[in-house]
């Protein structure tokens, strides 16, 4: 791509303190997310995809500036976001909104939901009351409501409806980008389609960059232009979005897939059952975290780190069977780094 990124992380690693222990040891700290870069660029839709606790949530707050890195960088529009001063970040968070996955936790019960879309502008002081009710009046519609309906309260519509005002709300400071965490996981199936055809509609009309989190990949294949995998706050695989499905390498990408309803039922499937339980967060493998539960596993995949490797124009790809021996070993060198890693570990 020709465009400079607007988003981009480089080494993301987010830690959590584990609260209890044993008095006098030092303190064990949850890994969240481990080593994440990438750049998300303008105008398109970039998904994140794994299961749940595989760190996307994570990664989307510290993307917002919501929780801050324990190593790395995020840098927005040209600007290290963590390095800004309060008055900074306060006026570039105004280009940054977030779509939360439960709509009705996310909207205040007490507030109209005239209060509730136009707050960021009561924030911000941007506006006269008039100015307020005009806009919100032409987002409501925009979302498929009616200006009728400012008055009212959330506990008065459904969940579709709610998460309708959830993204006028979030787009009445016209923002550059937005992140979509789960947006339609805690909707009816009946909606799903018109939620995700709502965002893309304003996305065409207000040129907004989406990072869309999901783990359905169906959802995903249709929607963003390239994706990211993840498993246990690493990024297994990576790639245009038609690349990796049409030619997923990753063991685990490859089981994601195979779970993917499909309508066609006379196409046969393999089925791609991960037996093994996850590592634990506070204690990960020191090599690939998906070692546990992948038949291909090798013996170096305990312990040995695995490197990001591009097989193909901007695929990438993080597994030793895959990517093979690295570049100038040979299987006798490679045995030798397994046993020193293996002694490591026991040191």
């Amino acid at each position: 791509m020709n465009k400079d990124p607007i988003i981009t992380l480089e080494n993301i690693t987010v830690d959590f303190p584990v609260k209890g222990g044993i008095p006098f040891l030092p303190k064990k700290r949850l890994q969240a997310v481990s080593d994440v870069s990438f750049s998300v660029f303008p105008g398109e839709t970039f998904g994140i995809v794994g299961e749940s606790g595989c760190g996307k949530s994570t990664l989307a707050n510290t993307m917002l500036g919501i929780v801050k890195p324990s190593v790395g960088e995020v840098t927005f529009k040209g600007k290290k976001l963590f390095d800004l001063s309060r008055k900074e970040f306060k006026s570039i968070r105004r280009d940054m909104q977030m779509i939360f996955q439960d709509p009705y936790s996310s909207l205040n019960p007490r507030f109209t939901v005239f209060q509730v879309i136009a707050e960021p502008m009561i924030i911000s002081k941007s506006a006269t009351e008039e100015e307020m009710v005009e806009r919100v009046g032409e987002l409501l519609e925009l979302v498929g409501l009616s200006k009728d309906d400012m008055h009212r309260h959330p506990s008065d519509f459904s969940g579709g409806q709610q998460q309708r005002i959830a993204i006028a709300r979030s787009i009445i400071l016209n923002p550059d980008f937005l992140v979509c965490d789960e947006p339609v996981a805690a909707l009816d199936v009946s909606v799903h389609a018109q939620i995700l055809n709502l965002l893309q509609d304003i996305q065409e009309r207000m040129d907004i960059t989406y990072v869309l989190i999901s783990h359905n990949l169906a959802m995903v294949k249709n929607i963003c232009d390239r994706i990211v995998v993840m498993y246990l706050g690493k990024v297994m695989e990576s790639g245009r979005s038609e690349h990796i499905f049409d030619h997923a390498k990753h063991p685990y990408t490859h089981a994601l897939l195979s779970a993917v309803l499909d309508t066609n039922v006379e196409e046969e499937r393999e089925l791609v059952v991960l037996k093994g339980d996850i590592p634990s967060p506070i204690d990960p493998p020191k090599g690939c975290r998906f070692y546990q539960r992948c038949p291909y596993a090798m013996q170096g995949c305990r312990t040995i780190p695995v490197p990001q490797v591009e097989i193909d124009s901007g695929h990438h790809v993080a597994c030793h069977y895959v990517n093979g021996f690295p570049e100038g070993d040979k299987p006798e060198d490679y045995d030798k780094r397994i046993e020193q890693a293996h002694e490591e570990a026991n040191v």
